[in-house]
């Protein structure tokens, strides 16, 4: 027995998809298809994907933000998981990626929960704020640009109501982020955005080593 996080190898981690793992049809042949993608290494971990979908049920979401789409493998868990009036706001600038994810909602038939705004999230994030739909969504996922992630954590912050669950992908950036010979942007973008969710009062949180990394802050306190 051990009281640290037990290490994954291959067989392991076989394993536990197998007793674990309920991915539709439709999601795995997204999965394959975005394996083939150069930059296949942004796909969620379909572990992680559960994950969030059992997340979204436990909290009774029914309106949430997705801050980076790729090819809607993460969306999709959410979308499946939310009631038929539960709705996601997406966002992304690729064309081409979401091209794919909107071929596979529209398959699942979620297609009608997931609104997809084609622009820079920022911009996004504040249209939302600015229309007065501050404190009025229930669960977030953040998973894009780094450097952004601090603007992305307060943007989304001030979007969830009191109670409403942030979930922030690549927060162990595969170990990098406890190299202090890693100094690259987007490292210490990480290492910023650990800090400040853990030094922030307004959260509850928890740093899970759930595939690269997931941090979940849940909002404790309405003022932003």
């Amino acid at each position: 027995m051990t009281n640290k996080t037990l290490s994954m190898n291959d067989a392991l981690y076989e394993y536990l998809l197998s007793v674990s793992l309920r991915e539709t049809e439709v999601m795995r042949r997204l999965r394959a298809e975005t394996a083939t993608d150069a930059m296949a290494r942004m796909q969620s971990a379909p572990e992680q994907g559960q994950f969030m979908a059992l997340l979204v049920q436990l909290i009774g979401a029914r309106r949430c933000l997705e801050v980076g789409v790729y090819t809607g493998y993460s969306a999709l868990w959410v979308a499946q998981a939310l009631p038929p009036d539960g709705r996601i706001v997406a966002c992304d600038t690729s064309e081409e990626w979401t091209s794919i994810a909107r071929r596979y909602w529209a398959e699942a038939g979620v297609a009608g929960r997931i609104d997809l705004r084609l622009a820079p999230a920022l911009a996004t994030l504040q249209g939302l704020i600015d229309a007065g739909q501050a404190g009025s969504f229930d669960f977030a996922f953040i998973d894009a640009d780094k450097e952004n992630y601090a603007n992305y954590y307060e943007a989304v912050l001030q979007l969830l109501r009191p109670g409403g669950l942030m979930a922030i992908d690549n927060t162990l950036w595969s170990g990098d982020v406890a190299d202090p010979d890693k100094q690259d942007a987007d490292t210490r973008a990480i290492r910023e955005l650990n800090r400040q969710v853990h030094a922030d009062e307004r959260v509850a949180m928890s740093l899970l080593p759930v595939a690269d990394g997931l941090t979940l802050a849940l909002k404790v306190k309405s003022e932003v």
